[in-house]
């Protein structure tokens, strides 16, 4: 019998070689080790092309729409998403708008006025190119679309037809095929009916015999002092560990800067480390200190965060006070200033300013003036001495800060600093338990999320970052502040971010 197993199954595998069948090993078997389902190669090929067409049509299916969406610019998501079509149609906006109010004092033969037409003109030549080109470019990925839709079809049905072939072919090889399964069941049940029949043949048979005679021991077996021992020093060990990792699981707060990203959904745009035995703000006029080093690295970050460089409007906010938003601030706008940008610092937390205190300067009048009706700028804003840095304290606090920046009135006080200066940095009240945060945050252009280390609850944080995203905020990222000088595994803090690199050198 086991030589016609094997001659079965010689027959098989010469019939699949000579007729070029090609079966992938399958991993269902039957208790008897059978094969329940084989998989040929052209099945695989025709399954992973169908999948791929599927794909391809899909992708085609949507190239074709946003193609029929794009024939209408000025309805079209492309054209309503793209970032310079809107530009321009605001730039045309400002431009017309300035257009009307000169027609109620001019002709349109006047130079003025011809001046601004030729402007909305040119605006208008722009629009339309820059639509002409979001069509081209919808145009070609339909038709790439559809080209790859077609070759995959033509790929499809020519294993088809090699499929059809390989089912007329697999006939004889799945009788030859069944030929050797019969057999191998047939070799199984004789060869266990042969061992059964073997071991009640040797049953009479007696093999026992004595190896040693018992004798009374001369010392206990039991304890063993130096088995528990060791014992208890592993048991004592794994204890250590498991403590360790409980209380690693117990810490809530955001240890290191690997946990940013995976526990807040934001990219980490730079770490701070701890300031100990010395003021932050004295560090900051030290320029070769490690928390110099790591602004000048936050300010690099935020400088390729966006396509545009360093936002101009841009506010500083944390979860709740005292982890180090304020002074993230200061030295944002000092960063700014040194690489000669004019800057204006503006303290928003009008429940808890600190700005002026920072740079010794009154607090008498500011921003809460300035919600609350007065339109003299120029009479609350400090010069700090610093060439390019100029600040805008809080004012005396308002009974409900939240109503004075509910509306655009923040927005507008923003705007009117952006046309004298080139950044505006706003240090923005906590999250947790205020609205103001969410107001300033929708009148800046971008966030940067100020989280301490070890110290704020990740949910809390993540609470914090959901609120901000419901305001419409746009978060570019978050920073770590306060991080220890070491690691979980006792690296130096400088070992990853050069902190200490010019003093060593």
């Amino acid at each position: 019998m086991r030589q016609k197993l094997e001659s079965s199954e010689r027959d098989a595998v010469a019939y699949a070689a000579s007729n070029g069948i090609i079966n992938l090993p399958s991993p269902m078997h039957d208790a008897t080790g059978n094969t329940t389902a084989d998989r040929s190669l052209v099945t695989d090929d025709l399954t992973a092309l169908n999948t791929a067409l599927e794909a391809a049509t899909t992708e085609r299916i949507q190239a074709q729409s946003r193609l029929a969406d794009a024939a209408h610019p000025d309805s079209s998501s492309e054209a309503l998403s793209n970032t310079a079509i809107a530009q321009l149609r605001q730039k045309r906006a400002e431009v017309a708008a300035d257009y009307g109010k000169l027609m109620v004092l001019f002709q349109p033969t006047s130079p003025q006025a011809q001046q601004l037409a030729s402007q909305i003109h040119e605006l208008d030549t722009a629009i339309g190119q820059e639509e002409s080109r979001i069509h081209r470019s919808l145009d070609q990925a339909y038709r790439a679309a559809t080209a790859r839709e077609t070759a995959l079809l033509a790929k499809v049905a020519g294993l088809k037809g090699n499929f059809a072939d390989l089912r007329r072919r697999g006939i004889q090889y799945n009788i030859y095929q069944r030929e050797a399964d019969t057999n191998r069941e047939l070799y199984g049940a004789l060869l266990q009916r042969y061992k059964e029949v073997g071991v009640a043949g040797a049953v009479d048979n007696n093999n026992i015999a004595v190896v040693d005679a018992p004798r009374v021991p001369n010392r206990p077996s039991s304890p063993n002092l130096p088995v528990n021992i060791i014992l208890a020093m592993l048991a004592g060990g794994l204890l250590a560990v498991l403590s360790v990792a409980a209380l690693e699981q117990i810490d809530e707060g955001i240890g290191d800067p690997g946990e940013v990203e995976e526990k807040l959904a934001l990219p980490l745009l730079g770490s701070l480390p701890r300031v100990t035995g010395q003021d932050p703000l004295l560090a900051l006029q030290e320029p070769r200190s490690p928390l110099v080093e790591a602004y000048l690295a936050l300010h690099a970050n935020l400088n390729l965060a966006t396509a545009q460089g360093m936002p101009r409007s841009l506010a500083v906010i944390s979860t709740r006070p005292r982890e180090g938003k304020s002074i993230t601030a200061i030295a944002l706008a000092q960063s700014l200033a040194r690489v000669h940008k004019r800057v204006v610092l503006l303290d928003a937390d009008m429940r808890s300013p600190s700005i002026h205190s920072a740079f010794g300067v009154a607090n008498a009048a500011g921003l809460s003036n300035l919600l609350a009706g007065s339109e003299d700028l120029t009479a609350v804003l400090h010069d700090t001495g610093r060439e390019g840095l100029t600040i805008l304290p809080a004012g005396p606090p308002p009974p409900n800060a939240a109503e004075l920046l509910t509306g655009e009135r923040l927005g507008e006080i923003i705007h009117r600093l952006l046309y004298d200066f080139d950044h505006v940095i706003v240090d923005s009240p906590p999250v947790i338990g205020l609205a103001d945060a969410a107001l300033v945050a929708a009148s800046v252009d971008s966030v940067v999320f100020v989280v301490e280390a070890r110290s704020v609850p990740a949910a809390a944080a993540q609470v914090a970052v959901q609120r901000l995203r419901a305001g419409h905020a746009r978060i570019l990222g978050a920073v770590l502040s306060k991080f220890a000088r070491r690691d979980r595994a006792g690296h130096d803090y400088g070992e990853y971010y050069g902190y200490g690199y010019a003093a060593s050198a």
